[in-house]
């Protein structure tokens, strides 16, 4: 076990190096902001990841968390602009039929009960933000869900990296 440990700390040695490049930090904030439009981009993965690596300092931990805020409401921006940009041709192609009519219908009528908790949500789940209409107050909500999703993953990637110290201890 602790050989794997072993292997582990070589593959993450380059990594920490990039802990001080600026680079770093702009991957950080475009992996954030496309995860918002592309489902695959993993930036859970990176925040965690990049918490691991800082460990608990919590000055950079500061830094990573309003990078990483940042590159997704930025993403949300994103996503808000096609959606508004597309969003009237999908729409007018969902509405030609019948069943399209009704699974519309059915969606407003959830996003005039649950507004507010679904643009929280919308920041956990890729791609669900895409809205051809938001107005000004949803953006509240949209920075609150963006600062709680990098508060959790900056959260995992601390407790990670706690643990990791701790078994490192051990050895």
């Amino acid at each position: 076990m602790f050989d794997q440990l072993d292997r582990l700390d070589q593959l993450t040695e380059p990594l920490r190096g990039m802990l001080d490049s600026p680079w770093l930090w702009l991957i950080i904030l475009l992996v954030s902001a496309l995860d918002a439009l592309l489902p695959f981009m993993p930036s859970e993965t990176t925040v965690v990841l990049v918490a691991v690596l800082i460990g608990p300092d919590p000055a950079p931990l500061a830094l990573l968390a309003g990078v990483a805020a940042a590159g997704a409401l930025a993403g949300d921006c994103l996503g808000y602009a096609v959606g508004r940009r597309a969003g009237p041709r999908a729409l007018a192609r969902l509405l030609r039929g019948a069943r399209g009519r009704t699974r519309h219908a059915g969606a407003r009528a959830m996003v005039e009960r649950h507004a507010a908790l679904l643009v929280v949500a919308g920041r956990f789940v890729s791609a669900a933000g895409w809205s051809p209409r938001c107005p000004p107050a949803v953006w509240a909500f949209r920075c609150a869900a963006s600062s709680s999703w990098t508060r959790s993953a900056r959260a995992c990637g601390r407790c990670a990296a706690r643990r990791s110290a701790a078994s490192a201890g051990r050895r």
